[in-house]
């Protein structure tokens, strides 16, 4: 059985993904680049630090990366970040997950300050035992970095851990610790990506998790 839950948040455990993928493409945008919504979208998961090589060159990223995702976060909070809620069921999942004696972890490649909103819009900061966001680590996922530090600062091993996650690049990232991934259906990705970056199982999104806990590698 065991001993901790990671989740990711975007997606996961917040209906937030396309907001985001606004957000960059608004960016993008302003800065003058053409990308397009759905190829922002494809990238949600990642930090800024693996989004960004996605579709700036070395130079372009230099010259104005920074100044390019610092609007990006501005443009989050001011138009989007209002719009954002939970998925159903989330308290009562991690609830239920406490109640069978696990650690809980959110493991996001967020901004500390974005993530630490997110947690409130949950309704969930009682009930996280850890928190880690991409500043907390050198880099963003698909990097391991999130889960390394995740683990522990929970005081665990791999083998005692599960991750949840909406996109590939929390699969990719866990698998690399030899983590296992479960996968949900609540952010933009298809069962196939999900399976194909290694998730051992696939849920459409929390409420599905919670009906179906007891018979889940989340307690099994």
């Amino acid at each position: 059985m065991p001993s901790a839950i990671i989740f990711d948040i975007d997606g996961t455990l917040i209906d937030s993904v396309d907001l985001h993928a606004l957000a960059w493409h608004d960016a993008f945008k302003q800065f003058g680049h053409d990308v397009s919504f759905e190829n922002a979208r494809s990238q949600i998961g990642k930090g800024g630090d693996k989004l960004l090589p996605v579709f700036l060159t070395s130079e372009q990223i230099r010259d104005h990366g920074e100044a390019l995702e610092a609007w990006r976060g501005q443009r989050f909070k001011s138009e989007y970040l209002p719009m954002v809620r939970p998925f159903s069921a989330v308290p009562d999942l991690l609830h239920a997950i406490r109640e069978r004696g696990l650690k809980i972890a959110i493991a996001s490649s967020a901004k500390k300050d974005e993530l630490d909103v997110y947690i409130d819009i949950a309704g969930i900061a009682h009930l996280v035992d850890a928190k880690v966001s991409s500043e907390d680590v050198g880099e963003s996922k698909p990097s391991p970095d999130i889960f390394d530090v995740t683990m522990r600062r929970l005081n665990v091993s791999p083998p005692d851990a599960v991750a949840i996650g909406d996109s590939p690049y929390d699969a990719q990232a866990a698998s690399r610790l030899g983590v296992k991934a479960v996968g949900v259906l609540s952010g933009c990705f298809t069962e196939k990506a999900l399976m194909e970056a290694g998730c051992i199982s696939i849920y459409p999104g929390p409420a599905a998790i919670l009906a179906c806990l007891d018979a889940s590698p989340l307690v099994r």
